[in-house]
Formats: structure tokens, sequence, C-alpha cells
């Protein structure tokens, strides 16, 4: 499994029990188990959901789905 793949994975299990849509920020933070602290690793990389969230823009919200949060980070993280 590639980092890309990985990070995605975690990225969607800590969402799993998130309530869809999410309309802003805080919300997306409260939703990841240990708010900004939640931390997803694959290999060298290791990343808090607080960093990835800085990845994200006003315009990326509401969010659908983990699925589609998980896509955009690792797009933006470049992965």
């Amino acid at each position: 499994m590639s980092v890309r793949e990985a990070i995605k994975a975690q990225i969607i299990g800590a969402l799993r029990g998130a309530t869809f849509p999410i309309h802003t920020p805080e919300e997306l933070l409260a939703a990841f188990p240990q708010g900004a602290e939640t931390t997803c690793q694959a290999g060298d990389l290791k990343m808090t959901a607080g960093e990835a969230g800085k990845l994200l823009k006003a315009g990326d919200f509401p969010f659908k789905s983990a699925e589609e949060v998980a896509e955009t980070i690792v797009n933006r993280a470049g992965l």
C-alpha cells in the first residue's frame, strides 16, 4: 500500500463515525476521535488532523463524505 493510500484509509477510518455533511473546519476537527491531535502515519510521513486542516480552503466545504475529505487532503498534501 502506498503512503497516499495508507493516509487516505486512515482518514476515512478516523471519520467513520462522523455525521455528514460537514460544513466548517471546526465541525471537521470535532469529527476526528482526538480532534486536532488525531494522527495518521505512513512510512516517514506523520500528519495530525490539525495540520491536515490547514490544507483545506473555505470553498472545500461542505464535505459530503469521509472519502471526499480524505481525497482532498491527500491531493493538497501532494501525496
